[in-house]
């Protein structure tokens, strides 16, 4: 499954590349993370919780951060395993550019795959629910980058 997105988030470059990389804030904006440990400067831990239609799924696994130029781009690459349920892997290309003194453009690429129970779901249902994940996700990211005061302007498509 590949997917790409584009918002416009209401801080400066500097912050959202802040934000990106201080593991309280990714802790609360992921839907469903119970933990996100970093273990180094480029990686971390993590336990996430999602519902994907019937299934509740707790996801163990561990995401590195690549190809750094700070603060306009990184990749995330991550893989987590569900248990019976399957596996989750992907990378996400994250790129931010700046839109004014107090805007910033964060556009990204992810490509995912899900294997064992989850995959049985159907690509519909996993494409729908990473798109409901996402806009989740980077809504509470613009709250945390305006200091409560926004949400984000864009959205996520399937490419």
């Amino acid at each position: 499954m590949e997917l790409k997105g584009e918002y416009r988030l209401p801080a400066s470059r500097e912050t959202v590349w802040k934000e990106l990389n201080d593991p309280d804030t990714l802790r609360d904006c992921i839907p469903g993370c119970e933990s996100l440990e970093k273990n180094d400067d480029d990686t971390m831990n993590a336990t996430v919780k999602i519902k994907i239609g019937p299934m509740k799924v707790a996801f163990k696994g561990e995401v590195r951060l690549e190809n750094i130029n700070a603060p306009e781009s990184y990749s995330i690459v991550g893989e987590g395993k569900g248990g019976i349920a399957g596996f989750a892997k992907g990378k996400a290309d994250v790129h931010l550019a700046e839109a004014g003194p107090d805007e910033t453009i964060l556009t990204y690429e992810v490509d995912a795959q899900v294997g064992g129970k989850m995959a049985q779901l159907g690509g519909r249902l996993i494409e729908s629910t990473a798109k409901k994940l996402s806009a989740e996700f980077f809504d509470c990211f613009a709250r945390k980058v305006s200091d409560g005061n926004a949400t984000a302007e864009g959205e996520t498509v399937t490419a």
